[in-house]
């Protein structure tokens, strides 16, 4: 699928009631490892979760005929939520034995699963806590390479965690929509390099006019239902404000 074919007032992510809200509900499953001793560092957590979500979306389970693609296909039909848990050793094996990819980052490990129903939860994960991922940075993290993806989140919201990593993976998938077949494809071999950074204060109004992927919570947790989170800024998606170049994204998520 090169382009999105889901129109403004449908978007999985808005707050007003929509045809989405008709379908059955699934959410996406993030479980992230945090060992009491060595937790991962805040910034490489939601850059590893960004790239787990664009790994599932890109795996051949997920397409096609593949064991995966109906329940992909049934949450993209509906509204597209991602729920991050945490887990630690018992629990973390038992997460690891269900169906689902492990990514890796730096000094992170999170695992996604094909999306469940909004309340059918698999017992191993059902049990896991959503509370306790407030993660932080040893070290400020280094400027992002102006050459690569990068999530800028709102400077003026303050999320967990754990929401900051699904908001993330929000992002990435927007993006990942937006781009043509060749520009995935190019993205997946390169091993999916991005960035999450938070936008400095003064050029987060010009980010989110650049007309690229914008997520727009709907308000579920935490945020107030409206709220601009995370902008996708890849490369191959840039345009000036109000600019020449590729039609400007319609999404507002």
């Amino acid at each position: 699928m090169s382009e999105d074919p889901t129109p403004v007032s449908d978007s999985p992510f808005r707050s007003e009631p929509s045809a989405r809200d008709e379908a059955p509900q699934f959410v996406l499953p993030l479980v992230v490892r945090i060992e009491k001793a060595e937790p991962p560092a805040r910034t490489d957590a939601l850059e590893t979760a960004a790239r787990a979500v664009l790994t599932i979306l890109a795996d051949e389970r997920s397409a096609g005929e593949g064991e995966w693609a109906g329940a992909m296909r049934d949450w993209q039909d509906a509204r597209i939520r991602k729920v991050v848990r945490r887990a630690r050793g018992a629990e973390w094996r038992r997460a690891e034995a269900l169906p689902g990819i492990t990514v890796t980052g730096k000094s992170a490990e999170v695992r996604v699963f094909p999306p469940v129903p909004l309340d059918g939860w698999p017992k191993d994960l059902a049990r896991l806590q959503v509370s306790g991922t407030d993660l932080d940075d040893p070290d400020p993290p280094v400027d992002a390479d102006p050459a690569a993806p990068v999530l800028w989140l709102n400077p003026d919201l303050g999320m967990s965690a754990g929401k900051a990593m699904a908001q993330a993976g929000h992002a990435a998938q927007l993006a990942w929509w937006e781009l043509s077949d060749e520009e995935r494809a190019a993205w997946h071999d390169a091993g999916f390099p991005l960035a999450a950074r938070t936008a400095d204060p003064a050029r987060w109004s010009e980010l989110t006019g650049m007309g690229l992927p914008l997520v727009r919570d709907a308000g579920f947790t935490e945020i107030a239902p409206g709220s601009c989170t995370v902008v996708a800024d890849h490369p191959a998606l840039r345009r000036e404000p109000h600019g020449a170049g590729r039609a400007a994204s319609t999404r507002s998520e």
